[in-house]
């Protein structure tokens, strides 16, 4: 299992920076960042800054979308960085979320998420697309490679992830709910005859290292309450779409009940203070909270399932412990396992 990051690009960058070199030092593979370009500061540009500042981990985000950046753009973006600091990006794509909502925009269709994958994966992978009936290539890209990889949660986006994507991300750690989803984008990969092992899965949710006492873990159920609601809002949009009674898992749906809104300027921010709605079991299911050996025995369980990354979010006060803790003892722990079984 690979691990990676989640930030915020919020400033000053020089702290996103740092906190990206620690992540490279703890052993973390991935640095991604949220992309929502009026919330917080522009992504590539601070991407390009942690490149040059790292070495081994790959960056992208978490996640981009069609409507808000041209996809030959966001392509050439890929495609430069790749030239400038050898092939160390990726690209997570959803269907849009804070970066569109906050303009009053909507989410995009299936259908341009899909074609947006196709036209931006060919290009920042050196190759020639056919886009808006001309033939497009960069002429100043040679081996460049980029992986795409979707944030699903709905059954048309899980099907789709399982027939175009790279990766699978799926933005909260129950075990359930990661289950279904898991193998549903697997048997979709199965239908147009993928190989679904050569899909990533990756888990994404809030990690925070706390001790075993009642203090201490009630302190990382408020320090992470906000993920419940930023899944909340997806949630939503499933429940509208397909109706409760849908095949979507009630441990997924039920919990949005008492939801009555959402304010986008508190959208990822450990002090929200409007997603009261968000019981405990539910912040506990989404979540990967308590002491390392909790962590290990979560991530290993994720592991069975076929989660191939973990993502943790550091939107919380205890970034840099949890870090090295992920560093010293979880992340040796589940290589340990590995190579104890091979």
């Amino acid at each position: 299992m690979d691990f990676g990051v989640v930030l915020q690009t919020n400033p000053p960058a020089a702290r996103t920076i740092q906190l990206s070199q620690l992540a490279e030092a703890h052993g973390f593979s991935h640095v991604w960042t949220f992309d929502s370009h009026l919330l917080w500061e522009e992504p590539y540009v601070v991407h390009s800054a942690i490149l040059a500042a790292t070495r081994r981990v790959t960056v992208g985000p978490f996640v981009t979308n069609p409507a808000t950046r041209d996809w030959t753009v966001t392509a050439s973006t890929f495609a430069t960085l790749n030239e400038m600091y050898g092939n160390r990006t990726i690209c997570g794509i959803g269907r849009g979320d804070s970066a569109v909502r906050v303009t009053n925009g909507r989410p995009t269709t299936l259908k341009a998420l899909r074609e947006s994958i196709h036209v931006i994966r060919e290009l920042g992978n050196s190759r020639a697309v056919e886009y808006n009936g001309a033939t497009l290539q960069f002429p100043w890209s040679r081996g460049s490679k980029l992986d795409v990889w979707v944030a699903a949660y709905g059954p048309l986006a899980l099907k789709l992830t399982g027939e175009v994507g790279d990766g699978f991300i799926l933005q909260l750690a129950d075990l359930d709910i990661a289950e279904w989803m898991i193998k549903t984008v697997r048997q979709a990969a199965e239908n147009v005859g993928r190989d679904p092992d050569e899909i990533a899965f990756c888990v994404a949710a809030p990690m925070y290292i706390g001790e075993d006492t009642p203090e201490s873990r009630a302190h990382m159920i408020e320090q992470c309450r906000w993920f419940g609601g930023m899944v909340g809002n997806h949630v939503a949009d499933i429940v509208a779409k397909y109706g409760e009674g849908s095949d979507v898992p009630a441990a997924l749906t039920d919990y949005i009940a008492g939801r009555t809104g959402y304010d986008y300027n508190s959208h990822g921010k450990s002090d929200n203070d409007h997603v009261h709605f968000v019981p405990d079991e539910i912040v506990e299911r989404f979540c990967v909270l308590g002491t390392a050996e909790e962590h290990i025995a979560k991530l290993e369980k994720l592991r069975a399932l076929g989660v191939t990354q973990f993502a943790g979010y550091l939107q919380h006060d205890n970034k840099e412990e949890t870090m090295r803790v992920y560093g010293e003892t979880v992340i040796p722990a589940l290589s340990e396992h590995v190579t104890a079984k091979r």
